[in-house]
């Protein structure tokens, strides 16, 4: 295999063709740190942090992979990323796994303490996170916790501190997370079963659109309770409508359980999450 092949097969691996992990993880982190500095964050942690998502991101594929790497192969969707399919033994994914880690690493080293401390406990949540699937049928839910945890990075990293404003953010992405992953995991049901994965669209059952529902509810309620205490106005608030109008489609999408409508709505959260954004970015431009 040449140079070239072999770098195309690693970014496969970290998941660099298919961004929308990454973007998954950016709205939420841009918007606390939005919301810490009352409007534009340093731009030296923004650079940071935009950064540290990107790493962090391929990171967890890395290791959730290698996690998956013999379960992966007999599921239609898995079979062919490099781990299941041979391209890439799992010495070298823990390898690459390190390297881009202690890079991470080696960006929060150029914050506060505070920040340090909280990103030892991120990649230590993030390398937990794929076994989660083995022995629980919640590992959606504590996916939101590992996917939620820039946020009170961003706002220690901003102000120093980890306010309780920061909390309903992270309440708002975590109640997110759950439910826009359940509509991810609706599209290998049928698959988990047979290998032996859990999930919570397994767990929710005949319930699952429902609960989504709940949880898309909650997310709601979480983010006008961010905004408010951070007294945002109507933008922010047009901001949220198309949020509800977002998931309102979502629910559509995945009445049937298809899967590709399922995986069409996990999908256009990434819409979801960009619109609140903007919204709160114009808000405190205006």
């Amino acid at each position: 295999m040449s140079l070239r092949d072999k770098l195309d097969v690693y970014l496969r691996l970290a998941r660099m063709d298919r961004p929308i992990g990454t973007l998954l993880l950016l709205w939420p982190c841009l918007m606390a740190l939005l919301l810490a500095a009352g409007g534009m964050p340093d731009l030296k942690v923004l650079a940071i942090f935009i950064f540290g998502v990107v790493v962090m991101r391929a990171c967890g594929c890395i290791i959730n992979d290698y996690a998956d790497r013999d379960l992966d192969a007999h599921v239609d969707r898995t079979k062919s990323r490099p781990l299941a399919s041979g391209e890439v033994t799992g010495r070298e994914a823990l390898i690459l796994f390190a390297v881009l880690g202690l890079f991470a690493f080696g960006l929060v080293l150029m914050l506060n303490p505070l920040v340090v401390k909280l990103s030892v406990v991120g990649i230590i949540l993030t390398i937990i996170y794929p076994f989660t699937k083995r022995f629980t049928n919640m590992p959606q839910m504590f996916l939101g916790v590992v996917w939620s945890w820039s946020i009170p990075m961003a706002y220690a990293a901003q102000t120093g501190e980890v306010p309780a404003e920061a909390w309903w953010l992270f309440a708002a992405n975590w109640c997110w997370t759950v439910a826009y992953d359940t509509m991810y995991a609706m599209v290998d049901r049928e698959d988990d079963l047979k290998v032996g994965i859990k999930s919570t669209a397994i767990l929710f059952g005949k319930y699952d659109r429902q609960i989504i529902g709940l949880f898309q509810l909650a997310a709601l309620a979480c983010f006008v309770t961010a905004g408010w205490a951070a007294d945002r106005g109507l933008v922010y608030g047009l901001g949220i409508i198309t949020f509800v109008g977002f998931s309102m489609y979502q629910q559509k999408l995945i009445h049937e359980r298809e899967r590709a409508p399922c995986f069409k709505a996990f999908l256009n959260n990434n819409w979801a999450g960009f619109s609140l954004f903007i919204a709160l970015g114009v808000d405190y431009l205006i």
